[in-house]
């Protein structure tokens, strides 16, 4: 349970007073006990903003993740052609590749297509970025498939596209949460991309938003850790929704690859 310290620590805190968080005997309950942290973190400017930005990117990059991937994986696990090995590779390399090294070059292509400074941006480069995962995690599940539920489904009548809707989505939909919750996660908590790649305050997400706890007068370390708890609510809420399925998603799509 030692990972449940520093969460215990960041709420402990977040109730805290300023002369007590800057304190050097620590306290393990926060007496007295207050609420002017949360408080400051409501009202700062930006905050508002900075979480509907963030909900509307993050919400994006799932969906369209999550889209691409599940047609992505049906390809390469159900379709034979050309290069899919090569294909499968290429995906796998990417996924070795630091996110960092690839900033510089998406930062220069997104310059000269005007993408810079928009959520469209924004959101590609995210699902740049988790796209390679959710194709090897889904493609597992559909290798797992038997090919007998397709050749029944043809049998019936049914084309390629009512296949994959009616027959294949419900079977890997414990990937496809898998997969969405990554992609939550990885929009979410981004700092460094979103900090590149956005240049207008009323555009920044609640990453870059929580760094104007940091000023030239100090830090406000009771805000920045308050408005730390609001930030990580809804990772926690998502996550207690896709739970029962996320185990199962996670395990099943990597027995077979």
């Amino acid at each position: 349970m030692l990972w449940a310290v520093p969460i215990y620590w960041m709420l402990n805190t977040s109730f805290k007073t300023r002369d007590h968080i800057t304190s050097t005997t620590p306290q393990f309950f926060p007496v007295p006990f207050s609420f002017g942290n949360y408080a400051d973190a409501f009202t700062k400017p930006g905050f508002l903003s900075s979480l509907l930005n963030s909900l509307v990117v993050s919400l994006g990059v799932v969906i369209v993740s999550i889209v691409l991937g599940f047609l992505a994986s049906a390809a390469v696990s159900r379709f034979r052609f050309f290069g899919r090995r090569a294909i499968m590779v290429a995906i796998l390399a990417v996924q070795m590749i630091p996110g960092g090294a690839l900033l510089i070059p998406l930062f220069l292509s997104f310059k000269s297509l005007g993408l810079l400074n928009s959520y469209w941006g924004l959101g590609l480069a995210y699902v740049s970025s988790v796209l390679p995962f959710s194709i090897w995690v889904l493609r597992g599940f559909f290798l797992n498939l038997p090919i007998e539920i397709e050749e029944a489904a043809k049998i019936d009548g049914a084309g390629t596209a009512r296949i994959l809707r009616s027959v294949y989505f419900p079977l890997v939909l414990p990937g496809l949460i898998s997969t969405s919750v990554f992609a939550f996660i990885a929009a979410w908590n981004d700092y460094i991309t979103a900090y590149v790649m956005l240049k207008d305050q009323s555009k920044y997400t609640l990453p870059v938003w929580l760094v104007s706890f940091s000023t030239n007068e100090g830090t406000d370390y009771g805000g920045l850790i308050a408005a730390s708890v609001l930030f990580a609510l809804p990772v926690v809420i998502f996550f207690m929704i896709v739970q029962r399925n996320l185990v199962s998603g996670m395990s099943a799509g990597a027995v077979k690859g």
